[in-house]
């Protein structure tokens, strides 16, 4: 007679790109970019997503793929984001309704960050590595994203109405370089540059 086995208790884990930062890639930070204080060392601090609906800010159906998108890509439900200026030109009113965005934090931060490195950017067409021209002076830096379709959690009903949208990396570093060398060491896969 077999005996019942009990269910192991799930524990919450960290994710794996976050284990390798935390008892790897700091020493390794540190060394490299000469720091005199552990806590010198860059590390990422929030990833926001977002989609700016532009022309399309007033059809029903973008907003519920958008957001559709946002909650299946990430796991969390997207926030509106409204205009601040009114723009004639663009027929925009302070208050509308203009895009949705998405802020990941801690385990789900890295995890997302883990899935876009390793399983998102290489389905892109003819992809040769992320610009290594994209920071800001603080050291954050954007990707841009054409169509969602590059994402494996969504189906193909799901990407039959395209839309772009922008991720942003914020990380704590002082400058570029730091920022650059943080994402390199996370596995970011820059264009190599030519000389």
């Amino acid at each position: 007679m077999a005996t019942a086995t009990k269910p192991t208790k799930v524990t919450a884990s960290t994710a794996r790109l976050k284990d390798a930062y935390m008892t790897t890639y700091v020493n390794e930070l540190k060394t490299e970019l000469k720091l005199k204080n552990i806590h010198q060392v860059p590390s990422l601090e929030k990833i926001v997503i977002n989609i700016g609906l532009g022309r399309s800010k007033d059809d029903k159906k973008m907003f519920e793929v958008a957001a559709n998108t946002l909650l299946k890509v990430t796991g969390q439900k997207p926030q509106q984001t409204f205009a601040k200026v009114s723009i004639a030109s663009f027929k925009l009113r302070e208050g509308n309704k203009v895009g949705l965005k998405v802020t990941l934090r801690g385990v789900r931060m890295y995890e997302f960050l883990d899935r876009l490195i390793n399983i998102v950017l290489p389905r892109v067409r003819d992809f040769h590595g992320v610009s290594s021209k994209a920071f800001d002076k603080q050291g954050n830096y954007s990707i841009g994203i054409v169509e969602q379709s590059i994402f494996p959690e969504l189906s193909f009903e799901e990407t039959s109405t395209p839309h772009g949208m922008q991720i942003v990396l914020v990380t704590t570093a002082s400058n570029i370089e730091h920022s650059r060398a943080l994402l390199t060491k996370l596995g970011m896969p820059f264009q190599k540059e030519t000389k």
